[in-house]
This record gives structure tokens, sequence and C-alpha cells, in this order.
């Protein structure tokens, strides 16, 4: 294509496609599809860190309120798995948060591409440690609630579920960081 076509396109030339056969309204073919892949890594990271969180919670406190009625006097303490759950959430929100203040209408392919991929890591790591702290919070705690020396293999088993989630915090960040360093501007 020629270069000059590109620059009438008002596009990148990633996404630039030749003129349709049909007038397109000017504010259309003006829009930044960029901010879109940030917009999306926002929304993934703190969506799916939030479905992570409350499946968590959700299977765990089942286990929590069931062994309440055996053993009241080991509610708090079997709250933990609960509690876990929902530091997933915190990251998710971390992070969307982070995106969401770099979203700009006009922005690199790079930052978009590299922030969506920020957002899907942080929220699929909390989906999974989620998954993982709800079911090992239900079992652990009815089995706790039986033998309390179990208590704190659980904890143990919880916490390395939680840094599954860690994990995808470190990686977005360090993600985020890279998306605006030493990025030129599309000048298309």
């Amino acid at each position: 294509m020629d270069s000059a076509l590109l620059a009438n396109m008002d596009r990148c030339p990633m996404y630039a496609v030749s003129h349709p056969p049909h007038p397109i309204p000017h504010d259309f073919r003006s829009s930044h599809p960029q901010s879109f892949f940030s917009a999306m890594g926002c929304t993934a990271a703190i969506v799916l860190a939030t479905i992570g969180a409350s499946y968590g919670t959700a299977k765990s406190s089942v286990a929590i309120f069931a062994s309440g009625v055996l053993r009241p006097d080991r509610f708090m303490q079997n709250t933990l798995c609960a509690i876990m759950a929902q530091i997933l959430s915190i990251y998710g929100l971390v992070v969307s948060v982070i995106i969401a203040n770099n979203i700009k209408e006009k922005m690199p392919v790079h930052t978009g591409f590299l922030q969506l991929g920020a957002g899907l890591a942080v929220g699929l790591c909390g989906l999974a440690a989620g998954f993982a702290i709800g079911i090992v919070g239900d079992a652990g705690v009815r089995a706790s609630t039986q033998q309390p020396r179990l208590y704190v293999g659980m904890v143990l088993i919880l916490i390395f579920a939680e840094v599954l989630g860690l994990y995808g915090v470190v990686v977005s960040i360090l993600m985020i960081t890279q998306s605006t360093t030493d990025v030129t501007e599309c000048m298309f």
C-alpha cells in the first residue's frame, strides 16, 4: 500500500484496510481501537479475579458454616479461607486501576496489547487461585473440624494456592511497566 493512502486512513497500518465502497461516518473512521484492548485488559483483570474470589469464598464458606454447627469455637479460625479468597479480588482491582489510569484515546497498539495481556494474566491467575482456595478450603475446614491438627496443613496449602494469584500480579505489573517504555506513537 502507498504510505499516502495509509496516512489518509487515520489508522495504524496494522488495522488499515482499503476504503469501503459505502461511506462511513467520520467519527467511526477516526476511532482508535488500540484503547479497546487496554479497556478489555482492565475489564478482564477485575472480572476474572472477582469470579475466582467469589467462587473461593462461596465454596469455602459452605464448609465454614457447616463446621460451625459442630465446633462453633473454631468458626473465626476457619474463616481464613474466605479471607484469602477475597485477597484475589484486591489483586485484580489493583491491576485494573493501574491499567485504567493509562488508557488514552490515542495510544500505541503495543501498549494496548500488553495491557490486555496484563489484565488476562492477573485475571486468569486469580481465577485459578480462587478455584484452588475454594476446593482446599472446603475440604480443609471439614477435615480440621474433625481433626484440629490438620489445620496447619490446610493453611500451608492455602498459601500455595494464594501465591498462584500473586504470580499473576507480578507478571502483570511487569507487563504494564514495559507497555509504555520506549514505545513510539503510531504516525498513521
